[in-house]
């Protein structure tokens, strides 16, 4: 992954957020605060504005400027999560372009920076329950020889099962805990989100 590559996924993700506002608001009215759609558009769209037009020597401060940005315009739980997320994987990214382990272990630290601030495990009806399948998918693909574009393929669709693997979940944190079993039977909105992030890159890779 190099500067071009993150910049296309973060547009990319940028993108399909904007496609699915109305799913993530729809899929967080039932259980949340019906907010996640809307703040993960605005701060997309505050994250292109602060990438336009700079110029970045590495991938890795493509994605830590995505962060900061999520974590000082979005509202809620998702600008910290998603934030802090993008922070810790892109501070892994300090040379000009990364291979594939490097961005499993970079992937990795995101995964432990979301599960440092939310405290969240799998099984919890959060955004792990994709990001946590995503990674597994990946470095096992990666472990049995695969190049990149298969790799992120294979996280993506884990990273979409683990989503639907949501459904039938009672969610233990977040806004939606406070539902207790009347959670169950509705699709996690962070997982969804979580999904497009995976398939954004396995698409921008495929491209």
């Amino acid at each position: 992954m190099d500067t071009a590559t993150a910049l296309a996924w973060v547009r990319a993700i940028a993108a399909a957020v904007h496609d699915n506002v109305d799913l993530l608001t729809q899929l967080d009215s039932a259980i949340g605060d019906a907010d996640h759609g809307t703040n993960l558009q605005r701060g997309f769209t505050a994250v292109l504005t602060a990438l336009d037009g700079r110029d970045f020597a590495t991938p890795g401060e493509v994605l830590v400027k995505t962060g900061t940005t999520l974590i000082s315009t979005v509202g809620g739980a998702s600008g910290p999560l998603y934030g802090s997320a993008f922070r810790a994987t892109g501070k892994q990214l300090t040379e000009p372009a990364a291979t594939a382990d490097q961005l499993r272990v970079a992937l990795t630290a995101g995964l432990e920076a979301v599960q440092k601030l939310g405290a969240a495990t799998p099984g919890d009806k959060t955004m792990i329950d994709a990001y946590g399948p995503a990674l597994d998918a990946f470095g096992e693909a990666l472990n049995h020889g695969a190049d990149l574009k298969t790799a992120t393929g294979k996280a993506a669709a884990a990273a979409e099962a683990g989503m639907r693997a949501t459904i039938p979940m009672i969610a233990r944190k977040g806004r939606a805990s406070y539902l207790g079993a009347r959670s169950e039977g509705h699709q996690d909105p962070g997982a969804t989100s979580t999904a497009l992030v995976f398939r954004a890159l396995a698409e921008v890779v495929s491209a």
